[in-house]
């Protein structure tokens, strides 16, 4: 039933982004909205319907268990949904078209998830009752066996903060090491995951003309400059030869073709067309410009790199104002948001290296650093909203330790199921013939089940095992009435 009503809101959001990008004029992936869309709307419906069982095992009363369900979950969604829609709004401010028109359409497909789980989903599952978890039909009183294992882990894991946080920490550490030695940026010939006309032919153009041949230089110059800028360009080092080839109607413009040794690409090929900059810039009246495939892939490694380091900290600051106002504390968005940080980095780790070891891709393509950065930061906070805004309800009434362990009993295998589904949705990408997305797919795959497996599972639960009360500073704390002021108590939270 969920998955239905997913679908319905993947194919209604697939054609309002495609009439806002032939609106807008956007340039975006409509596969990686559809991911977005099915993935985060599934994490939405598995959070409601999870707590729908929960509650149909405390009351006789299915209508009593949605409504009571919804509106506990209610916060925990919008603030999920809200914080990844904002993430993705940053993208408005990235330099790259392909990567700055993804943000409207992936934050138009997600609201639009968001309201299908919270309108459209509800009353099918008033309709259906109970009989939805055929044949695990959930009974009151069943309560108590509510998240065995999970509790057991989680218990566990409060027992010895220590040794499971440095665990987790070493595992992500190790995963993160395979940045080394990891560069950005494919050629034409590394793009396909499968092989294309287009890179046979320039493969067969490499094979029987100079390296430069198949992807000359051009530079655009003011007629009159012409010739000093074809000799300015021919004294360039790797040159083979630069000549006018080519003018305007009017006569105005003349465009120079420079043909070089290096094979397009390359780190030769880019510092070249540097060199070229530099060389016939300078030249009075000229105006020119160096353009062409070589040229467009170095101007796009430039504004991927500052995508990169204007985007990640605005996503960082999303995230951390919605943790600060869903959690009313300044240490524990802190400590989420570095334990995320850290997540992200060993996922893009363990991608790049599983990239060259296993399919022997020696780079990342350009934009997967920025979109699985964003991906895997604004989606890891779906979870540590499910997680964090449990346990803060329950330490209201067990205390900081102990509301953990049981925000964990009660999330684990939700959590556990969304991060296993998003992961399978990610790792769809990896058919499709582009590199980028499969790269994309499997880094955030593998971050997702890092998060949920060990990140949710463990190191989050250790971080509160070992902080106690003052994850939540500057909240108030207070003994409840008849408990001991030792600090193994149980503490509740003054929310007002």
């Amino acid at each position: 039933l969920p998955l239905i009503v997913v679908a319905l809101a993947d194919g209604l959001a697939g054609r309002v982004t495609a009439a806002a990008g032939s609106f807008w004029n956007l340039e975006f992936d409509a596969g990686i909205v559809s991911v977005l869309v099915f993935g985060a709307g599934t994490n939405y419906a598995l959070l409601l319907i999870s707590r729908y069982r929960e509650e149909l095992q405390r009351t006789e009363d299915d209508r009593v268990a949605l409504s009571t369900a919804w509106r506990k979950t209610v916060p925990a969604i919008l603030a999920s949904n809200f914080t990844v829609v904002l993430a993705l709004l940053t993208l408005l401010f990235a330099t790259i078209p392909m990567t700055r028109g993804l943000g409207v359409p992936a934050a138009l497909g997600l609201l639009i998830a968001l309201v299908a789980v919270l309108f459209v989903l509800p009353p099918f599952l008033a309709v259906c009752g109970r009989r939805v978890f055929w044949p695990f039909i959930p009974r009151p009183g069943q309560e108590a066996n509510q998240g065995r294992a999970w509790r057991a882990v989680a218990s566990h894991v409060s027992e010895r903060p220590v040794a499971s946080l440095l665990a987790g920490l070493a595992l992500l550490a190790v995963m993160a090491t395979g940045l080394f030695g990891t560069s950005v940026g494919l050629d034409q010939l590394e793009k396909f995951r499968v092989q294309s006309e287009s890179a046979t032919g320039l493969e067969m153009l490499s094979a029987h003309f100079p390296p430069g041949e198949a992807q000359p230089i051009w530079i655009i110059t003011d007629s009159e400059a012409a010739g000093e800028v074809a000799s300015a360009a021919s004294e360039v080092e790797g040159v083979v030869r630069a000549h006018p080839a080519g003018t305007t109607d009017d006569g105005s413009l003349t465009k120079v073709m420079v043909t070089g040794e290096y094979s397009p690409g390359t780190e030769q090929s880019l510092a070249q067309i540097t060199e070229l900059r530099d060389a016939v810039h300078p030249i009075s009246g000229a105006e020119a410009l160096v353009g062409g495939a070589v040229a467009t892939e170095l101007d796009a490694r430039a504004g991927n790199e500052h995508d990169l380091l204007l985007i990640a900290p605005l996503v960082l600051a999303v995230s951390f104002l919605v943790l600060l106002f869903l959690l009313r504390s300044l240490v524990a968005p802190v400590l989420l948001l570095l334990v995320n940080l850290a997540s992200a980095v060993a996922a893009i780790g363990a991608g790049a290296w599983l990239s060259r070891v296993l399919f022997g891709q020696q780079a990342l393509d350009l934009q997967v650093p920025i979109l699985a950065f964003l991906f895997l930061v604004a989606l890891g906070i779906d979870y540590t909203i499910f997680l964090v805004h449990r346990a803060r309800t329950e330490a209201t009434r067990l205390g900081t330790r102990a509301g953990m362990v049981e925000a964990v009993a009660h999330t684990g295998s939700v959590i556990t199921s969304a991060g296993i589904v998003l992961a399978a949705v990610f790792a769809a990408l990896g058919v499709l013939p582009l590199v980028t997305l499969g790269q994309l797919g499997l880094i955030v795959g593998i971050g997702v089940l890092v998060d949920t497996l060990v990140v949710r599972t463990v190191i989050v639960p250790a971080i509160f095992s070992l902080a106690g009360d003052r994850i939540w500073w500057p909240g108030k704390l207070h003994a409840r009435q008849g408990e001991s002021t030792h600090e193994s108590r149980t503490p509740s939270i003054d929310v007002h």
